[in-house]
């Protein structure tokens, strides 16, 4: 194929006007994932804050109150709400005023005086599993300081851990959602571009001119790749901007392997968006297309949940996925200054999708063409 040919370049700048002539399509292109980024930001989160949680303070002595006092500190606490009886706890639940409810028992700061361990029970809601589980973790580290000062006291069993989060010292979670956010929304971008590519010639009728013109599939295939590739790779170093001077998140990564892997990312992405297109009759089916292959995607590429706790059988399905391999090179670089090793180690996997998509998509274009 010559990549000077006149075929190839008109095919090239059609490819481009189609997809940028219409000003609605150009915000379409730009404003929702602008927004998304930003709403997302915020709204995806696993940081828990302003929740109320119930106390029942048996306990009458020092330790008891101080452990109250520390709840009614902390951060993620919107406020205590004392109960006086266990039947008053379980209507607070019932009723989802509280998350969780700490039961003090009277022998508690008796226990701790005798150097002995001292028990508090914790109550939560388990219709609220995840935020339960934070929230445990959180009285954890309230507990913990407590302990840590107990120690300290003459005669007491002197325990102390340190806890260090590599490369996430202050567990900033937005440090680990905006560089995810910005892979998942090149991705359904580049799919719903290159999506309706195929399928808006046969919606608009000017498939059959490509049926008699003198280019080839593979011409073809080249021209409607390279909108999708300057979009991705434009929305992509856009999304890594943002992160890094308007979320101010730490690149610590080598610059040039993470460009190089999003032009594979989007790479391997536009062949299966041009495998939906072609087997799209209209643009409605394609964007159909594109949340169905999209969604799954999403859940499956370890962003919501890891993949080591999926089952057996999608944790290899996984690796079919371009989104999962990519996120790992794109958080490592952020944060973890990932090695070059082991971004090949997960390019070359998405070269192998790209080399075995755009293979499809060529062999399902000619097919059409013929």
């Amino acid at each position: 194929m010559n990549w000077r040919s006149p075929r190839l370049t008109a095919q090239i700048r059609k490819e481009l006007l189609s997809v940028l002539r219409d000003p609605k399509a150009r915000f379409v292109l730009i404003g929702p994932p602008v927004f998304q980024l930003l709403i997302f930001s915020f709204a995806a989160t696993l940081d828990l804050t302003n929740v109320d949680i119930a106390v029942y303070n048996r306990d009458a002595g020092r330790w008891g109150y101080e452990l109250v006092a520390r709840l009614g500190a902390a951060s993620f606490v919107h406020r205590l709400r004392q109960a006086r009886s266990s039947d008053e706890i379980r209507g607070m639940i019932d009723r989802r005023e509280v998350i969780a409810a700490i039961v003090i028992a009277e022998s508690f700061s008796g226990e701790i005086g005798a150097l002995r361990p001292a028990k508090v029970q914790v109550i939560f809601d388990g219709r609220r599993a995840n935020g339960a589980q934070i929230l445990l973790g959180y009285l954890n580290t309230i507990m913990g300081g407590l302990n840590a000062e107990l120690s300290g006291q003459p005669g007491a069993i002197r325990e102390s851990l340190a806890v260090r989060h590599w490369f996430n010292p202050n567990l900033i979670y937005r440090w680990f959602i905006v560089p995810s956010l910005g892979g998942i929304l090149v991705m359904f971008v580049t799919l719903l571009v290159t999506s309706l590519s195929i399928a808006r010639e046969r919606e608009l009728g000017t498939f059959d001119q490509l049926l008699v013109s003198p280019c080839t599939p593979t011409e073809i295939i080249v021209a409607k790749i390279v909108p999708a590739l300057l979009i991705g790779t434009t929305l992509g170093l856009f999304m890594a901007t943002a992160g890094i001077f308007g979320f101010r998140i730490p690149f610590t990564g080598s610059f040039p392997l993470l460009l190089a892997s999003l032009l594979l990312f989007i790479v391997s992405i536009v062949g299966i968006g041009l495998m939906i297109s072609s087997v799209c009759s209209t643009q409605q089916q394609a964007i159909l297309g594109t949340f169905t292959v999209g969604v799954p995607a999403v859940l499956m590429s370890g962003f919501a949940t890891p993949v080591e706790n999926m089952p057996r059988v999608l944790q290899w399905l996984a690796q079919a996925i371009p989104l999962k391999h990519y996120l790992i090179i794109l958080q490592g670089s952020f944060l973890k200054a990932l090695p070059p090793s082991e971004i090949f180690a997960h390019a070359w996997p998405m070269a192998v999708i790209a080399v075995v998509t755009l293979s499809a998509a060529t062999f399902f274009v000619r097919g059409k063409l013929q």
